[in-house]
Formats: C-alpha cells, structure tokens, sequence
C-alpha cells in the first residue's frame, strides 16, 4: 500500500486529494497544526484511516523524524494560508511556512527519505504582474505580494534540489481553483453564499469590490487528479495548472444569482475595491504542457463548479449547518 503524506490537509485541497488518494488505494498521513482546522462546514470529510501528525513546517528535526517514521511514497505540500491578501500583514510568517518551510521539507526529504516524490504547490502569483498572456511554465517571474515572493523562492529551491540531488520533485503553477470547500472569504464563495442567503430571504443585498475583474478559475477536483499525475511521469517537471479561460466576477455573479432565479443587478452592489499594493495583472494560464504529457483536462465547466457552489451553500443554509 503506497503511503502519501499531505500537509495543510484541513484546507480545499488537501481535502479532496485525500479522498482522491485514498480511493486509489494510498494510507494517508496528514500533517496539521491543529485539529480544529478540521471543524467547519467548509471541512470535507476525511477518510476514516487517516493517522493525523499534530506539526508543521518549521522544525527540521522533527520532519526528518517524521520522514524516518512514515517513509512516504509520495508528499503533497499545500502547508500556507491561501488567501493572499494576509501576506502582507504577515510577511514574516508568510515567508516562515511558504518560502523556508519548504527549504525544511526538501532537506528533510534529502536527508531520510530520498526516494519519496514531491509535489510542491506553486501559484500563478509568481507571475505578479505577467510579461505576458496568457503565461506558461517559462514565463518570468514577476510576483507583486509576499505571497507571490514567498511561492517563487519555492518553487525555484524545488527545482534546485531536483537538478542538485535527483530528488523527484515538481511544482504545480495553480491558478484559482473553487469548491465547496472553499472558505468565504474568497469572491466565488462569497458570491455564491449571498445568492443563497438572498434566495432565502436572510439578506437582500451582495456587497462587492469590482465586478470587472477577471481570474483563471477551475474546479479543485480537477486540479488534484493532476497533481497525482504529475507524480506518476517517468521524470519530474513543473506545469501550470490552468483552464486557459478568463470569466469575470460579473460572469460569476450572473451565474450563481441566475440559477437561484434571480437577477444579480436587483442585490450585487459595488463599492471601490480596496486595492493591495501592487495588485496583480490579467493571470491566465496556458495548460497545454499538462495536457500533452499528463493527459489532464478539467472535468467540470466553471459554470458547472459555479452551480454546485450555489446548491452546496443553500443546503447548508437550509440545514443550519451554516448561518
């Protein structure tokens, strides 16, 4: 039975790469900081055999020790706060758990583990404000917030150790990618939980920022079907993970409310954005490399993943399980 190691398995990701991996057969260990990141309706269930590790990124010793104990076959590094405007409130910590503790994790995996396979996320925030449309794997790096700086020393370290110590190790350059399971403080969420809340009669307004800013989104299942097979290739490479479609935050309002039987301009008010410093340009990703090597194409449209997005909150509204 091949063992996988998943940091950050409370968040979107780790979530459904868990059930994903473990209906292919894997033991799956967790690393978390806390279990009551686990609690939440935006907390997918978790295979009942889970062996959750109470740590994280920052000790050295202590992820050589884990190494040395579980010997995993392969490692899914999504350890980081994923909403990036809190980089710039905590920048330190930022590049503590995104930039060094990925430096801990590879010299953890050099030195016990050597044959483990890693799969390192990377971001499209690297790119920052993108010397060109749409980008692809050898796009410049250009990142704009800490979050950005901290994934791009990551990912460049990831490849070091891969070029320097023959370690297997690649990096997926994700763009946005939505869910169920994605936390409320993100615009899809946010949008798709006013429309319920609307729909029900608990709110009659959506304030939003800009309604013309667009994003690369994506279906989460997808893209973890792809980082699984980016660890099942002969050699180890880095790809962008991308639909290679642009939609804006007014196509997503027009989608969620619709589907309730509403029209988003009765409820979706709009008040200027408050901008972080050096906001980012158009991020759209050209995921033909993935498609080529990894055979990987997205299931779902993002109207589909808008749709269930919707359904998903109404029930939980309905349910009580969220207010």
């Amino acid at each position: 039975m091949p063992i996988a190691l998943i940091t950050g398995m409370a968040g979107q990701d780790g979530s459904y790469l868990a059930g994903l991996l473990h209906d292919k057969g894997y033991r799956i260990v967790g690393i978390l900081p806390d279990m009551k990141e686990m609690e939440g309706p935006e907390s997918n269930p978790l295979p009942v055999d889970t062996t959750f590790v109470m740590d994280n990124l920052c000790n050295l010793d202590r992820l050589v020790a884990i190494m040395e104990r579980f010997r995993p076959d392969e490692i899914y590094n999504f350890a980081a706060h994923s909403f990036l405007g809190t980089s710039f409130v905590t920048p330190v910590q930022t590049g503590e758990i995104l930039g060094l503790g990925v430096a801990r994790l590879l010299e953890a995996i050099r030195i016990a583990a050597p044959k483990t396979r890693l799969f390192q996320a990377s971001s499209s925030e690297i790119f920052g404000n993108p010397v060109e449309i749409p980008q692809s794997e050898d796009t410049l790096f250009r990142p704009r917030n800490p979050y950005g700086a901290a994934k791009a020393y990551a990912h460049l370290l990831t490849g070091i150790y891969r070029e320097t110590y023959g370690i297997y190790a690649c990096c997926g350059i994700l763009y946005n990618h939505e869910s169920p399971l994605r936390r409320p403080e993100f615009v899809t969420r946010k949008v798709t939980l006013g429309a319920a809340r609307i729909k029900l009669g608990l709110a009659s307004k959506l304030t939003l920022g800009t309604l013309d800013a667009c994003r690369d989104w994506g279906f989460a299942g997808d893209y973890v079907r792809a980082m699984w097979l980016m660890l099942q290739q002969a050699v180890p490479d880095d790809y962008i993970l991308a639909t290679g479609k642009i939609h804006s935050v007014r196509d997503l309002c027009e989608i969620a409310f619709s589907h309730l039987g509403l029209d988003y301009r009765d409820h979706v008010v709009t008040e200027a954005e408050t901008l972080r410093p050096h906001d980012r340009g158009q991020l759209v990703g050209n995921p033909s490399k993935a498609h080529r090597v990894l055979r990987w194409t997205p299931a779902v449209t993002f109207e589909e993943m808008i749709r269930k997005m919707v359904d998903t909150d109404l029930e939980r509204l309905r349910s009580g399980t969220l207010r």
